[in-house]
């Protein structure tokens, strides 16, 4: 990065009093979870069920092929070891002297692994569980990762993931809208831009300075003041000014 650039971006971040960070799934691919829509990602690779995987990750399917839903979950969705990588330990240990909300498009709970405490997840979390009958929640270390769970009522438990066909939850998009309006510095990051609603949230934001930080071109670059094409992790490391030791 281009040193006077990088001293910009830094004065920025000394001068902002409320920061929002919002990320995408090439926040989490140095932990070893793929992506969706790059040429690699899962929507690329032919599926071994013979169903699109838009289809296989929508409400209908799951109710009506729970078996194969769940199989296609635990091996694609679940990825129990993975860590938190550079970018979420970067964005915690900041958090810890400066207040940083973090709206993720991802369901992986990396962001709480590492320590952030400010976190805004509107496509749900893969922690989270819920039974379709009795309403009984559930933690993802008091269900089996295999097989379709079932609650102590009989009935089938769904993941607190926002599917296909499914509504966002409007208290949780009601408090992303409220953190970007009065944010003085949005930094975007790991993100084609591309999933509605979440890539209409900047438009909230009253004034102050964006910066995009993701390894390839978007159509939001043109909105931003900063655009950084780099890694997200080493990015944020230098931005920030937080060293990951």
């Amino acid at each position: 990065m281009e040193k006077t650039k990088l001293e910009e971006i830094k004065e920025a971040v000394r001068q902002a009093r409320r920061i929002v960070f919002i990320g995408g799934a090439g926040v989490s691919t140095a932990s070893g979870i793929p992506d969706f829509r790059s040429p690699q990602g899962i929507y690329n690779i032919e599926s071994e069920y013979g169903v699109a995987y838009e289809t296989m990750l929508s409400h209908s399917y799951f109710l009506s092929h729970p078996r194969e839903f769940y199989d296609f979950y635990w091996k694609t969705m679940v990825h129990d070891s993975a860590k938190p990588n550079k970018a979420h330990r970067v964005l915690a240990r900041f958090g810890q002297r400066k207040r940083i909300a973090i709206i993720t498009q991802n369901i992986d709970g990396l962001h709480q692994a590492a320590g952030s405490d400010i976190v805004y997840e509107p496509h749900g979390s893969i922690s989270h569980y819920h039974c379709q009958e009795c309403g009984r929640t559930y933690s993802l270390s008091e269900i089996p990762h295999q097989g379709i769970p079932r609650c102590e009522c009989g009935g089938v438990i769904k993941p607190n993931v926002v599917l296909y066909e499914e509504p966002l939850d409007e208290a949780v998009i009601d408090d992303c809208l409220t953190e970007i309006r009065y944010c003085d510095l949005l930094i975007i990051g790991g993100t084609s831009m591309r999933v509605y609603p979440v890539a209409a949230f900047p438009e909230y934001m009253l004034s102050g300075k964006k910066i995009m930080i993701n390894a390839e071109p978007t159509p939001y670059d043109k909105e931003c003041d900063y655009v950084i094409h780099e890694d997200i992790g080493m990015a944020l490391e230098a931005i920030l000014g937080v060293n990951d030791d």
